[in-house]
C-alpha cells in the first residue's frame, strides 16, 4: 500500500510528532511505501504572523499536496495536524484528487481554541457544538484575542469548507472518550474509528521495578498537568514512602521555575530528555505518576510506561483507567493530594511487580507496533473500499 502522511510539525516536539513518526517508520518495517509532506510551524514572529494570516487558506500547501499526490499516486493520504502551517485546505485539496483520506484527530481543536477543553484550572466545554467566541472573548490561543480571533476563523471555515462533512473518508479517534468528546464536536460518528496509538518494544526489563526507588513523572510542566498537586502529595506522603522513594520530574514548560523553588526533599528534575533516555529510565523505574487533571486524549507515556513493564498512577479523567491495567488503589481522583499520596503509599514491591507484568502484558496485547500496524491496516483498507462504493 502507497500512503501519503501529511503534517504540521509542533515548534517543541509534541506527542503527535512521535505517533506521526512511529506509524511511518512501523509501516515501512512492515512493507508499505510511505511519503511524508511534513512542514515546520515556524518559531519566528514574522514568518509566524504570515503563517497564521494563511490558516485559513494556503495557497502553497494546496499546490505542494497536488504536486505530491500527482508524483507518489498514493492509495490513501493519512493527515495529522494542520495547524498551522499546512492549514485545513490542505485536507480539501488531498480529498478534490478523489484519493480517499484518513485523518487523526490528535486534540480538541476542532471545538476548542485553547485544543485542550481547559481554561482557568477547570474543565471547559463553552466552545463545544458552536461557534468559538467564548475562546476569542478568553484569549484561549497564547493568551491573545487576535491569534484566538484567527484561529475561531479557520475553525469556522474548516468546518463551511466542509472537511468534516465531504472531505474525510475515516476519522481516527485514539480513545473512545475522545471520539464521544469530538462527537459532539460534529464529527461523524460513522466515520470515526477507535484506534489507540502504538509504540515499538523496547524489550523486556532486566530487573523488576521493585528494584528501583525512582518514581517518575514525564510531561509538559504546564497548568493542568498536575505536577503542582503531584508535589502536594508527595510532601504529605507516609515518612517511609519519602525516605525510601525518589520522585523525578522529566519535562519543561512555563510553571518549571516555580516548581524548582518548591522541590521538597526526595524530588529532582531533569528537564527535557532524549527519547531514548525516557525509555532507558523507564525501563529502570518503579513507577510512573500521570497526574494530569484535563482530558488527555491518549497519553502516550501511558504506552512507554506499559511497554517497560510499570505500573502507572492516574486519574479518574478521561479514561486514563481504562488503557492501563492497575487495580483501585492506584486510581485518583483530579486535584486531590490526599488520594494522590494514598496511592504513592500503596507501590511496594508486591503490587509494582503484579501490575507491571499486567501492562506488559496489556501493551503486547494491545498497543504493541503488530497490532497497531494491523489496525492501521483495516482502516485503511476500510477508507478505500467506502470511497470506491460512494
Amino acid at each position: 500500500m502507497r500512503i501519503l502522511q501529511l503534517h504540521a510539525r509542533y515548534r517543541i516536539r509534541a506527542g503527535e510528532d512521535a505517533v506521526v513518526d512511529n506509524e511511518a517508520a512501523a509501516l515501512i518495517r512492515a512493507g508499505h511505501e510511505v511519503a511524508r509532506l511534513i512542514l515546520d510551524n515556524p518559531t519566528e514572529r514574522a514568518a509566524t504572523i504570515a503563517a497564521l494570516a494563511r490558516s485559513v487558506h494556503n495557497p502553497r500547501t494546496v499546490r505542494l499536496v497536488r504536486e505530491r499526490i500527482a508524483g507518489f499516486r498514493p492509495d490513501i493520504v493519512h493527515v495529522h495536524n494542520t495547524w498551522f502551517a499546512l492549514s485545513s485546505s490542505a485536507v480539501s485539496a488531498a480529498a478534490d484528487t478523489g484519493v480517499p483520506v484518513v485523518m487523526t484527530v490528535h486534540n480538541f481543536r476542532l471545538g476548542c481554541l485553547s485544543t485542550d477543553l481547559f481554561r482557568d484550572g477547570e474543565v471547559c466545554t463553552a466552545c463545544v457544538g458552536r461557534a468559538p467566541i467564548p475562546g476569542v472573548v478568553h484569549g484561549c490561543y497564547r493568551g491573545s484575542r487576535p491569534l484566538s480571533a484567527l484561529q475561531a476563523a479557520e475553525v469556522m471555515v474548516t468546518r463551511r469548507r466542509g472537511v468534516l462533512d465531504r472531505s474525510v473518508t475515516r476519522f481516527i479517534a485514539p480513545s473512545r472518550f475522545m471520539a464521544d468528546r469530538l462527537a459532539d464536536m460534529g464529527v461523524p460518528v460513522d466515520r470515526t474509528v477507535v484506534k489507540a496509538h502504538f509504540v515499538d518494544d523496547p524489550g523486556p526489563r532486566t530487573t523488576p521495578p521493585s528494584a528501583s526507588d525512582d518514581v517518575l513523572v514525564v510531561g509538559r510542566l504546564a497548568q493542568g498537568k498536575g505536577v503542582d498537586t503531584l508535589l502536594d502529595a508527595w510532601e504529605s506522603a507516609d515518612s517511609s514512602t519519602r525516605s525510601t522513594r525518589r520522585l523525578t520530574i522529566i519535562g519543561d514548560g512555563p510553571q518549571a521555575d516555580q516548581f524548582r523553588r518548591r522541590l521538597p526533599s526526595g524530588v529532582g528534575m531533569l528537564g527535557w530528555l532524549d527519547r531514548d533516555d525516557v525509555r532507558s529510565r523507564l525501563l529502570h523505574a518503579r513507577a510512573l505518576v500521570m497526574p494530569s487533571e484535563l482530558y488527555e486524549t491518549f497519553g502516550m507515556v501511558l504506552v512507554e510506561a506499559m511497554s517497560a513493564g510499570l505500573p502507572v498512577i492516574v486519574n479518574t479523567l478521561a479514561g486514563s483507567a481504562t488503557v492501563v491495567d492497575g487495580p483501585p488503589a492506584l486510581v485518583v481522583a483530579p486535584r486531590n493530594p490526599a488520594a494522590l499520596a494514598s496511592a504513592i503509599d500503596a507501590l511496594d514491591d508486591a503490587t509494582v511487580d503484579a501490575v507491571g507484568a499486567a501492562n506488559r502484558r496489556r501493551f503486547e496485547e494491545r498497543y504493541c507496533e503488530r497490532v497497531g500496524v494491523t489496525a492501521l491496516e483495516a482502516v485503511y483498507a476500510e477508507a478505500i473500499m467506502a470511497a470506491g462504493s460512494a
